[in-house]
């Protein structure tokens, strides 16, 4: 398989872009509860290469990642740039994050125009540079727009944009579709594949081009088919702690189709390593009923707050307690995916139900909508006990020294179980409504989960 034509493909005895040897990072040491979140990792990234690190949310990807440009110090091993000890950052590095992070008082142009500070180039070749960068990400048009004028997937080009200006040999991208809807999401993936991928793509040759030094890129995912679509190499890690569980060579020729059936296979193949690695104590026979005491098992939450359950429940007050579901998503705000969404979070909490294509306000429900904000903590706090996922965090919780987690380890322990969600993301659901019911607090400063004492649990109204 050949390098990406937009790459600089170079001998493969050339030194590798970076590299860590033997690399383990320990998180909280100084805060007296540390945890291993890389164990012994050794990883080069070679020239004219894709390479993709895969795993759930929680093995270590982004730390990983982070360590290897030099945003995080190593607890020990070695971390090498272009062959060398790496000090303070790898100055060949641009990196484009999930969340934009565009200032919002700066246009495009000047967003992607920050990328240039400290470089020696003439006022012309950067004005260039931008110019080209805003073109390559199909921005043409939207110079002088500023980012609340933006869609998601717009603004996640700016930052591709402003990334590639910056001229560098190793683009890193950490989960850079992940805060996009998943049509916006599969438009920018492919994209970014035929941008990578495609000789028609290449730079110009103009004099300070963003793109002529480029020698590699990274992507970090949690999806399977995402790394096997854009990588030359998928990097398999496991977890607890963080550690290469195997490397794949990407073999699958270009053009990559989703549905083709070798794509298909090497997508299996990953899966199957996964969940070997995530599950290994899986019975091959049926295993008995579990014990009163066994672990309770989570299930995933739809991304939806408290409030849009509650706004939407009135709303189907308000038309007497049943509406078909498009009747009541021409109602609201949301796009009918996040309404199905919210939906689904108030039957889940059987404070709705949903017979076809009906939406119901049944009596509990009611109750709900007719209490006080205390008399609503209390209910909705009974509800989540109901859940397993929050019968798994609390028992998390009720066995931990103090009664205290760090995120980071609620996010494994979640992301183990459950392979194939986005678990930061559901971790943050988790966190939003057992706070709103006062079941645990947590600590945003020490990002630690902890569990409320009986003391502190919202006061029951007389009857």
């Amino acid at each position: 398989m050949t390098a990406p034509a937009i790459l600089e493909p170079k001998a493969a005895a050339d030194i590798a872009i970076a590299e860590v040897r033997n690399v383990s990072v320990t998180y909280g040491q100084d805060a007296g509860t540390s945890r291993l979140v890389l164990e012994d990792v050794s990883l080069a990234i070679r020239s004219g290469e894709v390479l993709a690190i895969l795993g759930p949310s929680g093995c270590g990807k982004s730390t990983l990642l982070r360590t290897m440009v030099g945003l995080i110090k190593a607890s020990s091993g070695e971390v090498l740039a272009n062959g060398k000890p790496l000090v303070g950052i790898h100055p060949g590095v641009s990196i484009v994050f999930q969340n934009f992070a565009l200032f919002p008082w700066l246009t495009v142009q000047d967003n992607v125009r920050l990328a240039l500070n400290g470089l020696s180039i003439t006022e012309a070749q950067g004005a260039e540079r931008v110019k080209r960068c805003i073109d390559i990400v199909g921005l043409d048009g939207f110079e002088e727009a500023y980012p609340k004028e933006l869609s998601g997937g717009m603004k996640q080009r700016v930052g591709f944009a402003r990334a590639m200006a910056r001229g560098p040999e190793l683009l890193c991208m950490d989960e850079p579709f992940s805060a996009l809807d998943v049509f916006t999401a599969e438009s920018l993936r492919s994209e970014v594949y035929r941008l990578f991928s495609s000789k028609s793509t290449a730079p110009a040759s103009v004099s300070g081009n963003a793109m002529s030094g480029l020698r590699g890129v990274v992507i970090i995912t949690h999806q399977i088919d995402e790394a096997v679509f854009l990588a030359d190499r998928i990097v398999v890690l496991a977890a607890k702690p963080g550690r290469i569980q195997q490397i794949i060579q990407n073999d699958v020729p270009h053009p990559r189709e989703y549905q083709s059936a070798v794509f298909r296979r090497l997508v299996q193949r990953i899966h199957d390593a996964i969940t070997k690695e995530q599950l290994p104590d899986i019975p091959e026979t049926p295993s008995v009923p579990p014990t009163p005491g066994g672990m309770p098992v989570p299930e995933p939450l739809p991304a939806v707050n408290i409030g849009h359950v509650t706004g939407l429940m009135e709303i189907v007050r308000d038309h007497g307690g049943e509406m078909d579901v498009f009747s009541l998503d021409q109602l609201t705000d949301y796009d009918f995916g996040h309404t199905l969404a919210v939906v689904k979070a108030g039957e889940m909490l059987d404070l709705l139900d949903t017979p076809k294509n009906k939406v119901i306000l049944v009596a509990l429900g009611r109750k709900y909508l007719d209490g006080d904000s205390n008399a609503r903590k209390l209910l909705l706090r009974d509800q989540l006990k109901k859940l397993g996922t929050f019968q798994f965090v609390i028992r998390l919780l009720e066995e931990a020294k103090d009664h205290r987690l760090h995120r980071d380890v609620v996010i494994e322990e979640l992301a183990i179980r459950l392979t194939t969600e986005d678990i930061e993301r559901m971790f943050q659901t988790v966190v939003a409504w057992g706070r709103f019911a006062e079941l645990f607090g947590y600590s945003p400063n020490e990002e630690v989960l902890y569990l409320d004492t009986e003391a502190d649990a919202p006061a029951a109204l007389p009857a």
